[in-house]
C-alpha cells in the first residue's frame, strides 16, 4: 500500500466515476483502476461496487477511506 494508493482511493470515493477521477488525478483510466484494483488485492476486500458507470463504497471502503484521509492529510 502506498500514499499514492491512497490519494487514488480518496479521489475516487470523492468522484464516484473512475473516468473523472483519472482526469483529476492526470493518470489514464486503466492506471487508476490497476492502482486500486492492486489496493482491493492487498487489503483482500473490495472497496468499491461497480454500478454502471458509478463507483460506490463499499462498507469495508468507508473505513478504509477514513483511515486513509488520517493518513494523507
Amino acid at each position: 500500500m502506498t500514499l499514492v494508493q491512497l490519494r487514488h482511493l480518496i479521489s475516487l470515493a470523492e468522484s464516484g466515476s473512475f473516468s473523472r477521477s483519472a482526469e483529476a488525478l492526470c493518470l489514464t483510466q486503466p492506471a487508476l483502476s490497476r492502482s486500486i484494483l492492486a489496493l482491493e488485492q492487498e487489503l483482500g476486500q473490495p472497496l468499491f461496487d461497480r454500478i454502471g458507470r458509478r463507483s460506490e463504497l463499499t462498507p469495508f471502503g468507508r473505513e478504509a477511506l477514513a483511515r486513509a484521509r488520517q493518513l494523507v492529510l
